[in-house]
């Protein structure tokens, strides 16, 4: 129940920057991307933030807060490889 107060809240508040913006909801298709992206790229802050703070480099932090597979994904039937890519490099880069 929890999560859909959050999810309630964060919804109001984007509303009202989109009447700030003078944007109507449902968004034209291209702002409603972007604003999705931004979204995406937003999830991604807060963990990369925590491991740069615990010392690693940015590229570390991106890899450990596993920014990449989660924005870009991964390709069908690769999960497993871009799991230990992924794993490989942090370990390298700390």
């Amino acid at each position: 129940m929890k999560v859909h107060i959050l999810s309630l809240g964060a919804g109001l508040l984007v509303g009202v920057i989109y009447s700030f913006l003078n944007v109507r909801s449902p968004a034209p298709p291209l702002v409603a991307l972007v604003g999705l992206l931004g979204i995406l790229a937003g999830e991604q802050i807060v963990p990369a933030a925590k491991q740069i703070v615990a010392g690693q480099g940015l590229a570390a932090a991106w890899l450990r807060a596993k920014c990449a597979p989660h924005m870009f994904g991964v390709f069908p039937g690769r999960h497993a490889d871009e799991a230990r890519t992924i794993a490989d490099i942090a370990e390298k880069t700390s």
